[in-house]
C-alpha cells in the first residue's frame, strides 16, 4: 500500500499527516494516521527597553522615523560629530533596511531608540545639536 504525506493547517497550526491508500473491493474508507503534535515554538525574546525619550532643546533638532519599522542597528554613537548624509542608524521596514542619515552637520546628542525596538512613523529617533 502506498503512503502519502500531507501538511494540514487547522486553526493556524500545521500538522504533518500520512494517508495510506487502500484499494479494496468493499472495505472501509481510508483512515488518516494522526501525526505527533508539533513542538511548541520557543517564546520570543522580549523587546529591548527603550531609552528615556528626550525632546530637542534650543539649537537642537530631532531626526524622526519616516515610517513604522524596527531599529536594526545604531551606527553612530552619542557624542559623535556627524556630517550631513552620514548614516546614524538602520531602520527595517517592509523587509528592507533603510539608512537613516543626518540631515545637517552636528553632534549626536541622544538616541531615543535602541537596537531591536519597534518604532512608529514620525517618532523621534535621534537628537542632533
Amino acid at each position: 500500500m502506498a503512503t502519502k504525506k500531507f501538511n494540514v493547517t487547522v486553526n493556524g497550526t500545521t500538522y504533518e499527516v500520512e494517508v495510506e491508500e487502500v484499494k479494496s473491493s468493499g472495505g472501509s474508507a481510508p483512515v488518516a494516521k494522526p501525526a505527533p503534535a508539533p513542538a511548541p515554538k520557543p517564546a520570543a525574546a522580549p523587546a529591548p527597553a527603550a531609552p528615556a525619550k528626550v525632546s530637542a532643546g534650543a539649537g537642537e533638532h530631532s531626526i524622526d522615523s519616516p515610517m513604522p519599522g524596527k531599529i536594526v542597528k545604531l551606527v553612530a554613537s552619542e557624542g559623535a560629530q556627524v556630517k550631513a548624509g552620514e548614516v546614524l542608524l538602520i531602520l527595517e521596514a517592509m523587509k528592507m533596511q533603510n539608512e537613516i542619515t543626518a540631515d545637517s552637520d552636528g553632534v549626536v546628542k541622544k538616541f531615543n531608540v535602541a537596537a531591536g525596538q519597534s518604532v512608529k512613523a514620525h517618532e523621534s529617533l535621534v537628537i542632533l545639536g
